[in-house]
């Protein structure tokens, strides 16, 4: 639940033409930013492979963290289906996602449903965020609440954020920040009530918050409260959770149509398909992420790295070739030596890579056709990255890449059109 941060970060009503200009706070970044950069900054620290936010709104957060390279499952949940309504072309890949895949898989889920609803879809995580949540629920979803998120679903950490009431009376005419807001809390209040959800459902907790006080009254503490939660002894056992019975309650955006055209046609990995639930007509909204972890992606990232290490290593020893040109004989060049030059462009290398990349098997050509080895190419730290040994680059890319009789190596062209044009 997201506030406004304009002249002052929350007024009720979101009525800031009754505030004083020069006696509203303003907060650097946005209240709303220092929230979810604090999440952010906590997944970098823990890297969740799988977080849900409850009350995730209009998705901003989700926005945020979908670049964290550590997650893998990442699912959104409101009450309010409208919010939730259009969200998906923000949430899609683009172009530059299929690109440069990402390393794991991602898959992002925006479900339509109260945060007080158990729905097994939602077990197992390692997070769960509550950003400005809490204060919405009246008393009875207040108290089903813990026994929903803690009890049930029961994640490896839990945030919770909520307003801290004492900072109220630096706003000019506030008494509750929000018109939605059933309830604001002291640090007093906040803290009594996690401490007794946390020892119930066996979890720890430590307290802290975003949005410090002015000079002069850092007595009432952060604008915004905020409550860690950590399951003692870690993530739920695989035994609790095959104990839980599928439940199945929320539910997503419906209809194709939602999804707006230009995501149907650039994003094909964004799909929505019928879910087969226990309960009919249910529809989840799921975008997948291109990955490393899928094969043709994985194969179009690695020929492609091979293709321009190739290229690199072919145009750097264009000279020297030109310089030998006159010698006769199909014997092999030997065009490297102990200090073979690296690609003339690309990444700069540390001395110890360049120290491997030296000492791998060097390029060399025999009549026109130019020899570069895979052991080579497995020397650049990129490409060993990419592949664990030369038999799996090799299988890989021979189909796309043409190699040597023995397949050791990568063969191109010593010279080619391109070349006399800029009299390589």
């Amino acid at each position: 639940m997201e506030e406004n941060n304009l002249q002052c970060s929350s007024v009720v009503d979101g009525n800031f033409e009754e505030v004083p200009r020069e006696t509203a706070i303003q907060f650097k970044p946005p209240l709303y930013r220092q929230r979810y950069q604090f999440v952010k900054n906590l997944v970098d620290q823990h890297e969740p492979k799988k977080v849900a936010d409850l009350g995730c709104g209009d998705t901003s957060l989700l926005r945020l963290l979908k670049v964290n390279p550590c997650i893998e499952l990442l699912v959104g949940v409101d009450i309010n289906e409208d919010k939730l309504r259009w969200r998906g072309d923000s949430l899609a890949p683009f172009l530059g996602d299929f690109l440069k895949p990402r390393d794991l898989n991602l898959t992002i889920t925006l479900y339509h449903g109260s945060v007080v609803e158990r729905d097994s879809r939602l077990l197992g995580f390692d997070l769960i965020t509550c950003i400005e949540l809490i204060e919405h629920l009246d008393s009875g979803d207040l108290a089903r609440f813990p026994e929903v998120v803690f009890g049930y679903l029961s994640p490896s950490m839990i945030v919770i954020s909520t307003p801290n009431s004492e900072f109220n009376p630096l706003f000019p005419s506030v008494t509750l920040r929000d018109s939605d807001h059933k309830f604001e809390w002291t640090r007093m209040e906040f803290q009594t009530w996690a401490l007794y959800v946390a020892n119930r459902y066996d979890y720890s907790v430590e307290f802290t918050g975003v949005g410090e006080p002015p000079a002069g009254a850092e007595n009432v503490g952060y604008c915004t409260q905020i409550g860690i939660f950590r399951k003692n002894g870690g993530k739920a056992t695989e035994s609790c959770l095959s104990e839980q019975h599928d439940q199945h309650v929320y539910k997503a955006r419906q209809g194709l149509a939602m999804l707006p055209r230009l995501v149907l046609n650039f994003h094909p990995q964004a799909i929505l398909l019928p879910h087969l639930l226990k309960m009919p007509r249910l529809q989840v909204f799921t975008t997948s992420y291109p990955s490393l972890q899928q094969e043709r992606f994985f194969k179009l990232v690695l020929v492609n790295e091979v293709s321009q290490q190739v290229e690199s290593l072919r145009v750097s020893h264009l000279p020297r070739q030109k310089e030998q040109a006159g010698e006769q004989g199909d014997k092999p060049k030997d065009i490297g030596g102990s200090k073979a030059p690296v690609p003339c462009f690309g990444p700069v290398f540390t001395e110890v890579e360049k120290a491997k990349i030296e000492n791998s098997p060097t390029p060399f050509w025999v009549g026109d056709k130019f020899f570069v080895p895979l052991q080579r190419l497995l020397a650049y730290p990129k490409l060993n990255r990419l592949c664990a040994n030369e038999e799996m680059m090799r299988s890989v890319i021979a189909d796309s890449i043409p190699l040597s009789r023995d397949g050791s190596a990568v063969v191109a062209d010593l010279r080619n059109y391109f070349d006399e044009q800029f009299e390589f």
